[in-house]
């Protein structure tokens, strides 16, 4: 069962351990994916992420972004044989049918573009076919969910149904759309995704978000969002993380559970049908006690789903093949 998976942070880890003298590539490593686990799991294409947190940029997110950029271009062209870099869907085909993986670029963090639509295209000539417009801070373009400070110093987070994209926001989806470049609204707060749909007229996904009504953390779409998405013919990819498949309750230990994965499908089958409903693990982004806590464990959640009544073609669906309509779509 080939797997798409829209969403890892793999690239930022590998560069964070080179920074720090050490050697891990994307061949075999010690996070939770690498190509072996990605043959192990029977992965086709994987998206990498260039994930740049604003604040440790220093005011240099390009510059920063650029480094990420130059560590994925080494570690693929290293391992050329295994995995292909793919820039349209003809891309992923012809990989798959030499027998190759294929590694769709992707940038986290939109105020990497510093408001300039000349970066914007710069990325696109590089490669990038994918970006989100905010990761956690407000920036040129838009605004994350809120995130209020409790008395005790902890922090929630609560939806901002107020601050919407911003004019070079705005502008920004119109070029996306545009040049080709996948839209992903994982991380934008509620005004500013309904925005995408005012803006925009192609489909667009979210690729590392689950279904507000069955873990409450604004991460999360809506239903009405999830109806919205499937009408226009997006896709959200499921998130392994603790804090986005379930609500924990006081002295409970967050564990990621294959089981609360399938009951999130269930759900968004529910309202915008399967075919909104793809893979965005969020590997190598995230912490915890996962039940599947890497790549080469993905037969896994087949087989819960399976058990779980949902059919051969479904499970393909979410799997691969919604995502790969998205592609075909837009790309």
């Amino acid at each position: 069962m080939k797997v798409a998976d829209m969403h890892c942070d793999t690239i930022a880890e590998i560069y964070k351990d080179h920074r720090r003298g050490g050697s891990q590539s994307i061949l075999e490593n010690r996070l939770m994916l690498d190509l072996r686990k990605m043959q192990a799991g029977d992965y086709g294409l994987q998206n990498f992420a260039l994930y740049v947190n604003l604040e440790q940029a220093k005011g240099r997110p390009f510059e920063f972004c650029m480094e990420l950029l130059d560590t994925f271009y080494q570690e693929m062209e290293a391992y050329g044989d295994i995995i292909g870099i793919v820039k349209s869907y003809e891309d992923i085909r012809r990989n798959w049918e030499q027998g190759r993986m294929s590694a769709l670029l992707t940038v986290e963090e939109g105020g990497t573009c510093q408001g300039k639509t000349a970066f914007l295209r710069d990325f696109y000539r590089l490669g990038v076919r994918m970006m989100t417009l905010t990761w956690n801070f407000p920036n040129e373009l838009a605004f994350p969910n809120a995130r209020m400070e409790e008395a005790d110093g902890t922090f929630r987070m609560v939806p901002d149904t107020e601050h919407g994209l911003t004019e070079t926001g705005i502008a920004f989806v119109e070029e996306m759309e545009r040049l080709g470049m996948i839209i992903d609204i994982s991380h934008l707060n509620d005004a500013g995704i309904w925005d995408v749909f005012r803006y925009t007229k192609k489909p667009f996904v979210a690729s590392h978000s689950n279904a507000r009504a069955m873990a409450s953390h604004p991460r999360n779409l809506t239903d009405d969002m999830i109806r919205a998405l499937a009408e226009r013919g997006g896709v959200m990819g499921i998130n392994y993380c603790t804090a986005f498949l379930r609500d924990f309750g006081p002295g409970e230990e967050p564990i990621s559970r294959i089981s609360d994965m399938v009951e999130h499908m269930k759900h968004i089958r529910n309202i915008g049908g399967i075919g909104c409903i793809g893979l965005g693990s969020d590997f190598d982004g995230i912490r915890g006690n996962l039940e599947m806590g890497d790549g080469g464990k993905l037969p896994m959640l087949a087989d819960a789903m399976e058990r779980e009544g949902f059919t051969a073609s479904e499970i393909e669906a979410v799997f691969s093949q919604n995502v790969l309509r998205v592609y075909k779509d837009v790309l």
